[in-house]
């Protein structure tokens, strides 16, 4: 989410949202000038928590959902509202290695990269269109942590470029719909 705030270019960040209250990145926001919001998700029931989730975006005019670091699925009904307007990065070169565990699956497979995906949010976990990938080495002795922080390096580039690309296609009229954690384009 730092990533996205710090390098945003081509996208406004205009909300951060959390269903973490703890969640250090509202901290940064706040710090930032950033409007910040939470709800505890495990607090309440999923439906209340979107719907909650909804109206804030709406409220600060939301064009887009970045997601970065929720680790919560979001109903098919949330994202069939927001459909071609949630985005995600993920730990792997999709479609190999949806959910979780994903370096360690890299590791065991034996294979030589592996990397990162900024991917359009579906009902399916990690399904998506990819809009962008960035490949990392797997070096020999990586472990799933050492992979872990290489490839994170590779998202924090990754992400805020995809995102401002992605953006800037939809308001120049493109076929790539619109993105936010509040990003406003």
């Amino acid at each position: 989410m730092r990533a996205l705030v710090e390098q945003a270019a081509g996208y406004e960040v205009v909300l951060v949202a959390s269903n973490k209250p703890a969640a250090d990145g509202l901290k940064y926001a706040c710090a930032a000038g950033i409007p910040a919001w939470s709800l505890d998700s495990k607090a309440v029931p999923r439906r209340e928590f979107e719907e909650a989730l909804g109206v804030v975006l709406g409220e600060h005019d939301v064009g887009t959902i970045a997601l970065a670091g929720f680790m919560r699925l979001l109903s098919a009904q949330f994202v069939h509202q927001w459909a071609g307007r949630i985005v995600n990065i993920h730990p792997s070169l999709l479609p190999k290695y949806p959910g979780l565990d994903t370096h360690a699956r890299a590791i065991a497979a034996g294979d030589s990269v592996s990397g990162c995906s900024v991917h359009l949010v579906t009902e399916e976990v990690d399904a998506g269109e990819v809009i962008a990938q960035a490949e990392v080495t797997i070096l020999p002795g990586d472990d799933a942590a050492s992979l872990e922080q290489r490839v994170l390096r590779a998202e924090h580039g990754l992400y805020p470029r995809a995102l401002a690309d992605f953006v800037t296609n939809r308001v120049r009229g493109g076929n790539q719909p619109t993105i936010s954690s509040g990003l406003k384009k």
